[in-house]
């Protein structure tokens, strides 16, 4: 790696331990999961200007657009398609350093060159939603994303089954 690399990882680090008590705020101000998932959103898309940022909800056999900031997307998920489809179906952290190469990619915006999903999951231990970041660069997360996104996903888990 990089001295450059090293210093991106430490600044998001710093980012990250910013925003995550933001969105601790934010759960613990507003128990509706809508709005907050909305606020978390905004939250995450103004601290890193990434070029989408947004949920899908399961909703029966789909994922369903939740709230997000970034440029139009896909309204609908099959259960295992694409990356969000396959995080939630393997219920794991999905992360894409080159969308182009992932196999059955679904392309929502020509403007997204990597990406990472994060499942959140219910009081049941139940896929419920998935947290969606696009990038407009080619290998732009890393794990230092997955484990402050898990936090940030492990926050709304209070707010499902209310």
């Amino acid at each position: 790696m990089n001295d450059r690399h090293m210093n991106d990882i430490g600044d998001r680090v710093e980012r990250y331990a910013r925003l995550v008590p933001s969105v601790r705020e934010l759960v613990k101000e507003e128990r509706d999961l809508i709005a907050t998932m909305a606020n978390i959103a905004a939250a995450i898309h103004a601290e890193f200007g990434w070029h989408w940022t947004g949920f899908y909800r399961v909703l029966g056999t789909e994922l369903v657009l939740g709230p997000f900031q970034g440029p139009v997307a896909c309204t609908r998920i099959g259960y295992g398609m694409g990356v969000c489809g396959t995080a939630w179906k393997e219920e794991r952290v999905v992360i894409v350093p080159d969308v182009d190469r992932f196999p059955g990619h679904i392309a929502c915006s020509t403007g997204s060159r990597s990406e990472i999903v994060v499942p959140v999951f219910d009081n049941d231990g139940r896929v419920a939603a998935v947290l969606d970041i696009d990038s407009a660069q080619l290998n732009d997360f890393s794990v230092a994303d997955e484990q402050a996104l898990k936090l940030v996903a492990e926050l709304l888990q209070p707010l499902f089954d209310q």
